[in-house]
């Protein structure tokens, strides 16, 4: 049976780079069912929180976290560190009775479209992702410069050298949810 791999983009345009690295990145997976998670999410407030309980939307995303077999989540660059969008996502989910991160073999990502390629975000999100304890694939960081040109028309990775990277996180993430 394939396995089921849920995205996770600190972006919410439909184009942007770390949306298509993660699809490159489930596709060079292999044989897996894959998802995108909406973090289209209410902004994290205590006393919304205090007065309506959690937002559906929180309980679907926590409810597929929990269904995947591994999560994939690629984080664009703001300004030195994640998208608010991403840390409202984490902020959210951590306040879910259950857990799903924790255990849960993730992947790490980042698209920028700086030389650097997002790796200051991606060492945030390594960070925020602690209390969470997941399994992190540890390979190397992959962090793709220039991220709106890493891509053809058709959404393919070009070039060798972010498909190898690719490929060697995949490889790694595929062990864990072996494991």
């Amino acid at each position: 049976m394939p396995h089921s791999l849920l995205g996770l983009s600190g972006a919410l345009r439909a184009g942007s780079s770390n949306r298509k690295l993660l699809r490159a990145a489930a596709q060079i997976y292999g044989a897996a069912h894959y998802a995108e998670a909406d973090l289209k999410l209410p902004l994290y407030d205590g006393d919304d929180e205090e007065r309506d309980g959690l937002p559906e939307a929180v309980d679907a995303l926590v409810a597929q976290i929990a269904g995947a077999d591994a999560v994939l989540i690629s984080t664009p660059e703001y300004n030195g560190g994640i998208s608010g969008v991403l840390k409202n996502a984490l902020d959210w989910i951590s306040r879910h009775s259950d857990k799903p991160l924790a255990g849960k073999p993730v992947a790490v990502m980042s698209a920028a479209s700086g030389r650097a390629g997002g790796v200051r975000g991606q060492t945030m999100l390594r960070t925020c992702l602690v209390p969470f304890r997941p399994r992190l694939a540890l390979a190397p960081e992959l962090a793709l410069a220039d991220g709106r040109n890493a891509f053809d028309a058709d959404g393919q990775l070009t070039g060798d050298r972010y498909r190898n990277s690719v490929t060697v996180l995949m490889a790694a993430l595929r062990a864990e949810v072996g494991r």
